[in-house]
C-alpha cells in the first residue's frame, strides 16, 4: 500500500541551528512507527515539520500530494495531530471536547461522533462530566477520541502517554492498535524504549537530529545503539509476556 506520509531530506534549523538533519521515513497503512530519542534529539520538531507546523527543508507528502499544495482543510482530512501539552483551558463536557475534532459538523453529528470516539477509548461514562473532573489518565483518553473524531487516516502523536501510570499507557497503546488494524497509520514519540519496543511496528531512533535506524523494534534497539544513542548498557530478556530491555547507565 502507498504510504500515508512520506519525508524526504527534511532539516529544520532553530535559532541558526540545525534541529532536524535531512531526515527521511514513510509512514505506511496499518502500521504503529514509534520515533525515539534522548531529549532535544528532535522529535517534536520532525513532527511539527512533517505537518507544515515548523519551517522546513525538504519534501513531505501526505499520501499522493505534497504537502505545501494542500490547503489546511485537505491537510486536516489526511493528517491529525495531538501535540505534547495536554494543559485542558475550559471546563466542557468531554464529549464537547472530542467533538472539537469535528468542527465542521454540525452538533448533532459531531457529538454522535464524539460519544462513539469516547466509547472506543474507554471513556464512554465521562461524555457529560466537566474536563476540570477529570485525572490527567481521563483527560488523555478524551483527547485521543478528539484525535479520532476526525478520522484522519494518519495519525501523529507526541508523547500521548506520558506521566500516565502503566494502565492508562497501555489503554491509550492499544486503541492506537485497533486503529492501525483498521488501516489507520500512526506515528508516536515515545520516551519508555520498553513501549516502543512491544507496541510498534517499527521504531525510527533520533540522535542529534538525524534518524540513525529505521527498522522493526529488535533491530532499532539494539544493545549497541542503546549506548551510543541513550548511554545504556542494555540487554533483551524474554519474559513470560515477551522480551523486555533490561537497562542501567552505561559505565
Amino acid at each position: 500500500m502507498s504510504p500515508l506520509l512520506q519525508v524526504n531530506d527534511l532539516s529544520v534549523k532553530l535559532a541558526g541551528r540545525e534541529v532536524v538533519n535531512h531526515a527521511s521515513f514513510e509512514v505506511r497503512p496499518g502500521e504503529i512507527v514509534g520515533l525515539v530519542g534522548p531529549n532535544g534529539a528532535g522529535k517534536t520538531s520532525l513532527l511539527r515539520a512533517a505537518l507544515a507546523l515548523q519551517k522546513a527543508t525538504g519534501e513531505v507528502l501526505l499520501g499522493d500530494q505534497t504537502l505545501t499544495t494542500l490547503s489546511s482543510a485537505e491537510r486536516a482530512t489526511r493528517a491529525a495531530y495531538l501535540p505534547q501539552d495536554r494543559r485542558v483551558a475550559w471546563g466542557i463536557a468531554a464529549w464537547r471536547a472530542a467533538a472539537l475534532g469535528a468542527p465542521y459538523l454540525p452538533e448533532p453529528q459531531a457529538r454522535e461522533r464524539a460519544l462513539t470516539a469516547l466509547v472506543e477509548v474507554g471513556a464512554g461514562d465521562l461524555a457529560e462530566r466537566s474536563l476540570f473532573e477529570l485525572s490527567g489518565g481521563e483527560q488523555a483518553r478524551v483527547l485521543l477520541a478528539r484525535l479520532f473524531v476526525t478520522e484522519a487516516p494518519l495519525l501523529i502523536l507526541d508523547e500521548p502517554v506520558a506521566s500516565l501510570d502503566p494502565a492508562a499507557q497501555l489503554a491509550i497503546l492499544g486503541c492506537l492498535r485497533r486503529r492501525a488494524d483498521t488501516g489507520a497509520g500512526v506515528l508516536v514519540t515515545l520516551h519508555d524504549l520498553n513501549l516502543a519496543l512491544t507496541s510498534c511496528d517499527r521504531v525510527l531512533v533520533m540522535d542529534r537530529g538525524g534518524i540513525v535506524a529505521d527498522a522493526p523494534p529488535r533491530e532499532a534497539l539494539t544493545p549497541e545503539r542503546l549506548r551510543a544513542v541513550f548511554g545504556l548498557a542494555a540487554a533483551l530478556v524474554e519474559g513470560p509476556y515477551g522480551a523486555v530491555l533490561s537497562m542501567e547507565p552505561a559505565r
